[in-house]
C-alpha cells in the first residue's frame, strides 16, 4: 500500500512522485520518475499497488528502484488492513490494562480529567499511530507507546518514593493524546491542518482546559496547572516543540520516559532489518545515527 505520495519537480523540470510503500513487515521509499497526470492521480496515499523493483541504498537509507508499478484491481479483494502493521497487543488487551491503571490516579481532579478525555477520544486513541514515520508508527501505536510508558513509570515510581505517581501516570496517559487530532489515522497517515498549524502539545493542553469546563473543575486550581505543565513540557526542550522546559520532578521523568521508549522502538525496528555484524540504516529520529548489531 502507498503510505505517502508527494509530487515534486526534478532539476530537469519533469515531475516525479516521492513514494513510501508499506505492508505489515515495514516500509520502503522509492521515486517514480517522469510522472504523468494519470500517474499522479493513481499513485496516491492509501491506494494498493503491485510493485516490482530492486532494493538499493541512498544516503544510507533503503530505497526501491522502481521498474514496474500499477494499481491493484478491485476484483483482487485487497483491504488496507492487510498492509498496515499493528501493535503487538490487541485493542482489548491494551484497554483492559490501561483502564485498570486509572485507579492508581488517586487525585480526583486528575482522575476525572484523564477518564473524560480517554472516553472522548477512545476510538482514535486505540487506532492511531504515535507518529507518522519515527516511533510506534503503526495502527494502535499511540496506545501501545502510552502503555509501555505507563509500565516504565510504575517501575520508576517504585524505586523513587519521592515521585508523585498519580501526577506522573496522568501525565503519561495524556502526553500524546493530542495526536488523535494531529494525525489523520493509521492508513495513509498525514498531519491534519490542526496538527500542522498547532501541534499535539498545544492541542491536548486546550483539551484539558475544555475538560475542566465540562467537569466544572476550576482551571486555575494548582492541580490543573501541574497537569497542564506535564504535557506542555514533555518534549523537554523549546527547540523540540515544548512551550516550557520541565520544572517539576515528575515532568522531567515523563520527558525521559518518553525519550527512552521512543528510542528503543526506533532502534529495535532498525535492528530487525540489520544483518548481524553490520550497521543499521541511519535513523532520522536519532540524529541520523547508525547502530551496530552484534554478531552474537
Amino acid at each position: 500500500m502507498i503510505k505517502q505520495a508527494e509530487v515534486r519537480v526534478a532539476k530537469n523540470g519533469k515531475r516525479f512522485i516521492s513514494l513510501v510503500f508499506q505492508d505489515k513487515t515495514g516500509e520502503i521509499s522509492g521515486m517514480y520518475w517522469d510522472a504523468k497526470d494519470e500517474d499522479i492521480q493513481h499513485f496516491t496515499s492509501g491506494n494498493i499497488v503491485h510493485l516490482e523493483g530492486q532494493r538499493d541504498l541512498y544516503n544510507g537509507q533503503p530505497q526501491v528502484k522502481i521498474t514496474k508499478l500499477y494499481l491493484a484491481d478491485a476484483s483482487e479483494g485487497f483491504q488496507a488492513s492487510q498492509f498496515v502493521a499493528r501493535a503487538p497487543m490487541s485493542t482489548e488487551q491494551m484497554q483492559d490494562e490501561i483502564q485498570k491503571s486509572l485507579f492508581d490516579i488517586q487525585n480526583a481532579k486528575w482522575n476525572r480529567i484523564v477518564r473524560f478525555l480517554l472516553q472522548k477520544y477512545q476510538r482514535e486513541f486505540y487506532n492511531h499511530p504515535a507518529a507518522k514515520t519515527n516511533h510506534h508508527n503503526f495502527a494502535g501505536g499511540l496506545a501501545y507507546h502510552t502503555l509501555s510508558m505507563m509500565r516504565l513509570a510504575k517501575s520508576i515510581a517504585q524505586q523513587y518514593e519521592q515521585l508523585n505517581y498519580s501526577l506522573l501516570l496522568a501525565g503519561v496517559i495524556l502526553h500524546d493524546l493530542g495526536k488523535t487530532l494531529e494525525l489523520s489515522g493509521a492508513v495513509g497517515t498525514e498531519y491534519t491542518v490542526e496538527g500542522n498549524l498547532i501541534g499535539h502539545i498545544v492541542l491536548i493542553d486546550e483539551e484539558i482546559v475544555l475538560a475542566c469546563q465540562a467537569l466544572k473543575i476550576d482551571g486555575t486550581d494548582e492541580d490543573v496547572v501541574l497537569l497542564r505543565h506535564m504535557v506542555l513540557s514533555h518534549h523537554g526542550l523549546l527547540e523540540y516543540g515544548s512551550p516550557e522546559r520541565p520544572k517539576l520532578l515528575e515532568a522531567e521523568v515523563l520527558h525521559y520516559i518518553d525519550e527512552l521508549d521512543a528510542s528503543i522502538n526506533m532502534i529495535s525496528k532498525a535492528m530487525a532489518k540489520t544483518e548481524p555484524g553490520t550497521f543499521s540504516e541511519r535513523i532520522f529520529g536519532l540524529d541520523n545515527r547508525q547502530f551496530y548489531r552484534a554478531k552474537n
